[in-house]
């Protein structure tokens, strides 16, 4: 394949390109791993603590990305990096249905995470900085509804080959036969590469320390949030003995309730402002954690299911948005520099979750530990609420 930009691209073909490329390297390349974690504690012998791991290796493969996307100026190094994240996802998917080693496993979820930060980070720039370039509103969630979409598709797939009696290993086999379906319109769509910025070509000024200090903390507890809910949303609902076999449904839903939401939070922010629409964001997605917390009953696990994914795509969208616009010669390094703390929060919270949960049997004390770190966001945001620069 050319790593050439193709010419003379529709917008449309350019925002579907980035969706499908959103879906390929999040939706699956992360995403797969979590409706199928609970076959593979079933059939491969994957035990609470080691699902735990792998999902921080992932993670940590996300935050190296991270690293990488916030020291790299080159347009054109950064297009080619996000080229080869789209066909390492795909290949790091195969390699978990063609492996029992656990080393090959983690060495995927490691290329995994890279490729996700190439995808969130490297093309979430390129499609932002073509928005502002094309004289188009400059928010992402259009862009971000390959999130949900990766989401309904890893699900959608996960029972569909279900319902073909595939082992585990088929699983990844199959939902990276889908990953190819994407591949071809996220290659051929791509962002093209923006032009060369001269120094100081800017848009306004960049925010304090203190303002950019605060919302780096409070994205990492963004984080914390997310990937709680992302590694073990299916897991939590297949563990209640009444709620065997729900799981991928629960994840489903979390998809289908992210797609639409990603337009509802860009329409939020116009009225209320980016910071407030961040806070009440903060707040539903506390509430998606604490119900399952509270009840172990379908309807709780699903309602939870409902707000994780109608929050968690806001979140992520807002605040990504929102610093990229600081920085228009370069949106993805300066989203890179905020997703280190997310980061952070992905390394660390799925090992320590399934760490408790094996130690207790339960998912409980994980759920109520992540809502306090959401509450400490909460508390965070409103901090930001009171500083002179709130970046509207």
């Amino acid at each position: 394949m050319s790593t050439d930009t193709p010419h003379h691209l529709a917008p449309w073909q350019v925002i579907t390109g980035g969706i499908c490329g959103l879906v390929l390297t999040i939706g699956l390349a992360r995403f797969a791993y979590t409706p199928l974690l609970p076959l593979m504690q079933a059939q491969a012998g994957l035990g609470d603590a080691a699902g735990g791991g792998l999902a921080a290796i992932n993670y940590l493969g996300y935050m190296s990305g991270a690293l990488l996307a916030s020291w790299l100026d080159d347009a054109r190094l950064r297009h080619r990096i996000y080229l080869a994240g789209l066909l390492l996802a795909l290949l790091s998917t195969v390699l978990m249905g063609l492996t029992t080693h656990p080393l090959l496993w983690a060495l995927s979820r490691y290329v995994g995470g890279l490729c996700g930060a190439a995808g969130m980070l490297f093309g979430s720039g390129l499609v932002l900085n073509w928005l502002m370039r094309a004289g188009r509103r400059p928010e992402l969630g259009l862009h971000f509804i390959g999130l949900g979409l990766g989401i309904v598709v890893s699900a959608l797939g996960a029972m569909a080959l279900s319902a073909w009696h595939l082992d585990w290993a088929g699983h990844w086999l199959g939902l990276s036969a889908i990953g190819l379906l994407f591949l071809l319109p996220a290659w051929g769509w791509r962002p093209p590469v923006p032009p060369a910025v001269k120094p100081g070509h800017g848009d306004g000024a960049a925010p304090s320390r203190r303002w950019m200090g605060l919302m780096i903390a409070c994205y990492f507890c963004a984080g914390w949030g997310f990937v709680i809910s992302a590694t073990f949303t299916v897991a939590i609902v297949e563990r209640q003995p009444l709620l065997a076999g729900r799981g991928p449904l629960a994840w489903l839903l979390v998809g289908l309730a992210a797609m639409p939401a990603v337009f509802l939070w860009d329409r939020i922010a116009r009225r209320i402002g980016e910071l407030k629409a961040l806070l009440l964001a903060f707040g539903l997605q506390t509430l998606s954690v604490v119900l399952p917390a509270l009840s172990g009953s379908l309807v709780a696990a699903l309602a939870g299911a409902l707000l994780y994914g109608a929050t968690f795509i806001g979140i992520v969208s807002l605040t990504l948005a929102l610093v990229g616009r600081r920085s228009p010669a370069n949106p993805g390094k300066a989203m890179a520099r905020l997703t280190l703390s997310y980061g952070v929060a992905q390394i660390t919270a799925p090992a320590l979750a399934g760490s408790l949960a094996q130690a207790s049997g339960s998912y409980q004390g994980a759920l109520w530990l992540t809502a306090a770190v959401l509450l400490v966001g909460m508390g965070l945001l409103a901090a930001l609420l009171k500083e002179p620069e709130q970046a509207q």
